[in-house]
C-alpha cells in the first residue's frame, strides 16, 4: 500500500464519512489529479499511468476501490487549484452523492490475490485535501476484508521507509512489520564474468532444488521472511517456493554459481520491462531474491546478473537483497552499487476477526 499519507480520523463527529466503492474508468481524471505530485521531487507516482487500466480490469484476483465524499465536503478553494471536474465525478445513487449528483473521488487502493493465501494491497493514496476524513483507514479495511473475502490469510504491503504517515497508517489500520530489502544496481555487462576469474563457476542448467536447498538454510530467507519479488505483480512481494525456482528453471531466469563442492549462490530475473520517458526507453531486468554463501559468492553472483541483464537487452537491473549488514557490505564490497534507501514490507494477519 505504498504511499499514503492519512494522518487521522475525522476532526469531528459533523465530519462526513467517506464512502468506499469499486473504481470505475470515469475516476481516472479525478485519481490523477491528486496523485500527479504524490512524491514531490523524490520520484514520479506510477499510478496516474496504471489506474485506468485498474478501474477497466475485471479480473476476479484484482479489486481497485475508490473513497468518495459529497462534493460540499471538499472546498474547491482545498483542491490545489484543480478544476472542479478533475475531482468530481458523476454518481451512479449507489454511493455519497445522489443519482445525477456528483462526488468528490479523494482516495484509492488495490488488493491483489497473489496465491492461494496471500494478498497484496498496493496504490493506496489520499487527496491531501481531504485529510482528516478517515479516508486512508476505510481504504485500508476495504482491502482487508476483500483479501479475507477470497481466502488470504495474510495481506502484505510494502512502504517507502521515508513515508513515516505511510507506516503509521499500516500499523494503524492492523499492519506489522515483517522485512526490509534493498535494491542492489549491478550495471549490465556482458563481459563481467570474463574479467573477473574467480574459483566459482556459473552454471549452465542451475539444479532448483540445489537452489532451494540453499535458500532454506540461508540468512537471507531468514531476514526476507522466506519473500521474494512476486513474478507477476510488479512490486509485490510473496513466499518464494521450490515450484517458483523450478518455473524459473525451466524459463532460464534461474542464475546459479558454484565451487567444487557446492552451490555458493543463486538469483532469480523476475521480468523485463520497459519504461519510456522524454522520448527514451529504458529496459530494465529486476531480479526477485538474491542469497549467497559469503563475499567472494556474492561476486562471482553479481557478475552473472550482470551478464544476465546485458543478454536480455537490458539497459539497468536491480536485485533484491535483504537490507542487512552483512548483505549490503558484501555488496559494496564488490563494488555493487545499491539504492540509496531500502523499503519496508509489512504484514496484516487474517486469520482473526475483522
Amino acid at each position: 500500500m505504498t504511499g499514503s499519507d492519512e494522518e487521522s480520523a475525522p476532526d469531528s463527529d459533523s465530519a462526513p464519512a467517506p464512502v468506499v466503492r469499486e473504481a470505475r474508468p470515469a475516476d481516472a481524471d479525478a485519481v490523477a489529479a491528486f496523485t500527479r505530485d504524490t512524491w514531490g521531487e523524490r520520484s514520479d507516482d506510477y499510478i496516474p499511468r496504471v489506474f485506468p487500466e485498474w478501474a477497466a480490469s475485471d479480473d476476479p484476483d484484482r479489486g481497485t476501490f475508490v473513497a468518495t465524499l459529497p462534493p460540499d465536503a471538499v472546498e474547491a478553494a482545498d483542491l490545489d487549484d484543480r478544476e472542479s471536474g478533475d475531482t468530481l465525478v458523476e454518481d451512479d445513487g449507489t454511493d455519497a452523492a445522489a443519482s445525477g449528483d456528483r462526488e468528490a473521488v479523494v482516495g484509492c487502493i488495490q488488493g491483489v490475490l497473489l496465491s492461494e493465501w496471500e494478498a497484496w494491497g498496493q496504490g493506496i493514496r489520499v487527496d491531501p485535501a481531504a485529510r482528516g476524513h478517515g479516508v486512508g483507514t476505510v481504504l485500508s479495511e476495504a482491502a482487508l476484508d476483500w483479501s479475507r473475502e477470497r481466502g488470504a490469510t495474510v495481506c502484505r504491503n510494502m512502504v517507502f521507509s521515508w513515508n513515516i504517515m505511510g507506516l503509521g497508517q499500516s500499523r494503524a489500520v492492523g499492519f506489522e512489520p515483517a522485512t526490509e530489502f534493498r535494491f542492489a544496481e549491478p550495471a549490465p555487462d556482458p563481459d563481467a564474468v570474463d574479467r573477473d576469474a574467480t574459483d566459482l563457476d556459473i552454471l549452465a542448467d542451475p539444479d532448483p532444488n540445489a537452489a532451494w536447498a540453499l535458500w532454506s538454510d540461508s540468512d537471507a530467507r531468514d531476514h526476507l521472511r522466506g519473500l521474494a519479488l512476486d513474478p507477476d505483480e510488479s512490486w509485490a512481494c510473496s513466499a518464494l517456493t521450490r515450484e517458483r525456482l523450478r518455473s524459473a528453471a525451466d524459463d532460464d531466469r534461474l542464475l546459479a554459481v558454484a565451487g567444487a563442492d557446492a552451490l555458493a549462490g543463486f538469483a532469480v530475473r523476475a521480468r523485463v520491462t520497459e519504461r519510456e520517458e522524454e522520448g527514451e526507453t529504458t529496459r530494465t531486468a529486476t531480479y526477485g531474491v538474491a542469497a549467497w554463501r559469503d563475499i567472494d559468492a556474492a561476486g562471482a553472483l553479481y557478475d552473472a546478473i550482470a551478464t544476465d541483464a546485458a543478454a536480455v537487452d537490458a539497459d539497468a537491473a536491480r536485485v533484491l537483497i535483504p537490507e542487512t549488514v552483512e548483505h549490503v557490505s558484501d555488496t559494496g564490497a564488490n563494488r555493487v552499487p545499491v539504492a540509496s534507501e531500502p523499503d519496508f514490507v509489512m504484514a496484516a494477519d487474517l486469520t482473526g476477526e475483522p
